[in-house]
């Protein structure tokens, strides 16, 4: 039986200074935003000195993160599980299992679905104006 990663990360364990957190009590939150996609925090700011977040991200099927920047940090998307594709102002990038994008600061972008839906991780590395 082939595992689901995605499962396996949603519900795994975070090592932190000698601390377990486990995943699987992190909760998904809808976004704010953008209807039919969730995200879990799995490392805050607070983590990390104000360096960098990391999220889960569902999207359902045939739903989007629409056009957006994000003026204060560099976002690094891990393609896990589902398909779909990445708008940026540079062109547009298939998203499958395996296939990382990195996103410069303050550069357009949004994120469509397909059939199946998409499930990535998104990292946010906070960088200075």
């Amino acid at each position: 039986m082939e595992k689901d990663l995605f499962h396996e990360f949603e519900t795994g364990m975070l090592a932190e200074s000698g601390e377990q957190v486990d995943l699987g009590l992190c909760p998904w939150n809808e976004h704010k935003d953008f209807a039919g996609v969730s995200l879990k925090t799995i490392v805050t700011t607070a983590q990390t000195a104000d360096l960098f977040t990391c999220h889960l991200v569902r999207i359902k099927p045939n739903h989007k993160i629409g056009m957006h920047t994000h003026p204060n940090s560099i976002e690094v998307h891990e393609v896990i599980k589902g398909s779909g594709t990445c708008l940026t102002e540079k062109g547009e990038v298939h998203y499958a299992p395996g296939v990382m994008t990195i996103i410069p600061r303050d550069e357009q972008h949004e994120v469509s679905a397909g059939e199946e839906g998409l499930c990535l991780f998104a990292k946010f590395i906070t960088v200075s104006a």
